[in-house]
């Protein structure tokens, strides 16, 4: 699965510790799938970039991978794409090698994401990142309400910024309410999702967060649920078949 690592010890130290956890939450999501792969135009050769385990590739594609992450390396299912032990920064290909670099919820864990997009661009004719845009923590209830902490994580170049830096269009796609992949803003309408051990093993950020922080997220959401405070807080949610929580394809 995507939101792997795309290099540096710490991403790739973190994604060896989380990686095992991955098959149980998270799989491509074909609407999402659907989007980035009709992003990719008519491109024959793809190189993934953080391919992780190897969820949203495109099946009718000669794809490339790389990921540093031999735990994630080794969960890839048979007959994926070839992959190499190489990091964003430093692609081991000659310029202009591919049709399109593409990047899923990869790029905010690489040591220089700017860098790395830029290495992208350089290998290849056209770049496709699919992530989310964390600038407005507020507009998602479980960073708002349960974990103020996640701000902090975003101190890195802005998407905005990562962007520019290889003259992207950003273009939104909207949560489906019952997401198939298991990322961090998944759950968006299944708050007791969250109370799963399993759900938050396989997302990086309550890793980062901490343990403590963690465990005080999710007792004081368990209470809420339990009291009836969330769903006075998010009634308008419950009615929402998708949602804009700032995931966004970056297309240059």
């Amino acid at each position: 699965m995507p939101s792997p690592s795309g290099g540096g010890d710490a991403a790739t130290a973190l994604y060896d510790r989380i990686g095992d956890s991955y098959p149980v939450t998270r799989r491509t999501d074909l609407r999402i799938a659907a989007r980035i792969w009709s992003a990719l135009g008519e491109a024959r050769t793809v190189l993934n970039v953080g391919a992780g385990t190897g969820s949203y590739e495109p099946p009718d594609r000669e794809v490339t991978a790389v990921e540093p992450s031999a735990v994630m390396r080794a969960q890839r299912p048979p007959g994926a794409a070839r992959c190499l032990n190489a990091e964003a920064a430093c692609l081991p290909f000659a310029d202009q090698s591919f049709d399109v670099a593409m990047s899923v919820l990869s790029d905010h864990l690489w040591p220089d994401p700017v860098a790395g997009l830029r290495e992208m661009a350089r290998v290849a004719r056209n770049v496709v990142v699919f992530q989310f845009d964390t600038s407005r923590p507020n507009d998602f209830w479980l960073t708002r309400d349960y974990l103020p902490e996640f701000a902090a994580l975003a101190d890195g170049p802005t998407l905005a910024e990562r962007a520019e830096a290889i003259d992207a269009r950003m273009e939104p796609v909207p949560i489906p309410w019952d997401c198939a992949d298991g990322f961090f803003s998944a759950y968006w309408r299944r708050p007791a999702a969250y109370l799963r051990p399993a759900v938050r093993r396989a997302v990086s950020v309550w890793s980062r967060v901490g343990p403590a922080v963690e465990q005080r997220a999710v007792d004081e959401l368990r209470a809420d649920l339990v009291s009836g405070r969330w769903h006075a807080r998010n009634h308008a949610v419950i009615a929402m078949k998708r949602a804009d929580l700032g995931a966004r394809l970056l297309i240059a």
